[in-house]
């Protein structure tokens, strides 16, 4: 039952990075939209390469506190038979899958910060160190065995730190660095259906995201299915409502990316808070992004084109800290109990998780590419920017005259 239930939530997770590839391919101008996608789809298939090869052995292999080891490399020892530390009831190589899924799609999430304006192969160079130099050590830290933000007692339930801090965080840096594109004020979505579709297809996958970090079908497991559903609508709630208030208008992109902020907010949280809990996170979720979105990135003049901090990197944090206020053991004997449960210390965790998280990501990405910028152009030159990196970059055109 736990393998069948888990291989379907595998599946699910995985369908989540072709949805950011339509999702933020609705979202940038015509003649980017398949360098866009190619973002995610060579995500798909470098981050899978490394990740049998040595990136899961480095993220939950035995090790030390900061980092994994080696002994899991080529997937060596990991076969059918379950490694307790992590799941009895499910094979090794279907947990290691599952969390491929996870790896894969936080490289997916960073590409939005940066659409429209970063060199391809700097890119893959990119994303092969950022995996393994950023991610395996973070996912190690948080869910690992020995890890420290794991022994700590720092709550993550499926990633709010792993995958959503660190691709916001990376996505800021990488805008900052990269710099604004060149007709930044007159971009717009040029295919909303699309996004509309992918944002979908996002959502849907969204459920084996956290409903499936349970590991198995139990209370836990519905409380998280319940939470996530309740949050991403709480999410569209708090986000269309400022809209309407601020703009006068309630849009769909709007309310698709409140439901992603409400996603994104509930999922460190989401096998840990009640539902009350969950409908507020999502909430101020919702509130909180559309805040990120239209008045922190005017004010700052950063160009996150697609808003990977303003929906995962803050959506993320808000989810982290909330965590550290609502969770309870009456939903999970396993967690512990917030604030607001009569325990501050949880708080404290959740704070220092957070910290080290933003810091270490964002030192170890502002490095990595500056590394890579000695040998190669990390930014297209501006006819390419200006004819667009769909043709210029990889001779197609999505669309004909």
């Amino acid at each position: 039952m736990e393998a069948v239930f888990m291989f379907f939530c595998t599946l699910l997770v995985w369908l989540m990075t072709p949805g950011i590839a339509l999702f933020y391919g609705g979202m940038v101008r015509s003649k980017n939209v398949l360098s866009t996608a190619m973002y995610s789809f060579s995500s798909m298939a470098i981050i899978s390469i490394l990740w049998v090869v040595v990136g899961y052995s480095l993220a939950f292999a035995p090790g030390n506190a900061f980092i994994g080891s080696f002994d899991w490399t080529f997937l060596h020892s990991v076969g059918f038979d379950p490694n307790a530390t992590y799941s009895d009831a499910i094979p090794h190589t279907l947990f290691m899958m599952f969390q491929m899924t996870f790896a894969i799609l936080t490289v997916a999430i960073i590409s939005g910060a940066f659409a429209e304006r970063m060199n391809f192969a700097a890119y893959l160079i990119f994303i092969i160190l950022w995996s393994l130099l950023v991610y395996s050590p973070v996912a190690h830290w948080v869910w690992g065995n020995g890890g420290w933000l794991r022994e700590l007692g720092a709550l993550d339930f499926a990633g709010g730190n792993v995958v959503h801090i660190s691709s916001g965080v990376t996505g800021l840096v990488l805008a900052i660095v990269l710099g604004r594109r060149k007709e930044a004020e007159n971009s717009s979505p040029h295919n909303l259906p699309l996004a509309l579709i992918g944002g979908i297809l996002v959502w849907f996958g969204w459920y084996g995201f956290n409903v499936g970090s349970a590991l198995t079908i139990d209370n836990v497991a519905m409380a998280a299915f319940v939470n996530t559903n309740s949050a991403a609508a709480a999410g569209i709630i708090g986000w269309v409502a400022v809209e309407w208030l601020i703009n006068k208008k309630p849009t769909m992109l709007g309310t698709i990316s409140g439901a992603i902020a409400g996603l994104v907010s509930i999922t460190p949280a989401a096998g840990f808070v009640t539902v009350g809990s969950a409908l507020l996170i999502g909430f101020l979720g919702g509130a909180i992004c559309f805040w990120a979105v239209f008045w922190l990135k005017g004010k700052l003049k950063y160009d996150d084109a697609l808003d990977a901090f303003g929906l995962h990197g803050i959506g993320g944090i808000w989810g982290g800290i909330a965590t550290g206020l609502f969770a309870t053991t009456k939903i999970n004997k396993l967690g512990a109990d917030g604030l607001f449960y009569g325990n501050a210390g949880l708080l404290g965790k959740q704070l220092i998780a957070i910290g080290s998280t933003v810091v270490f990501v964002a030192i170890a990405t502002i490095i990595i590419i500056y590394v890579i910028k000695i040998f190669i152009p990390i930014r297209v030159d501006e006819e390419q920017e200006y004819k667009g990196l769909d043709l210029t970059l990889h001779g197609e055109k999505a669309y004909h005259d």
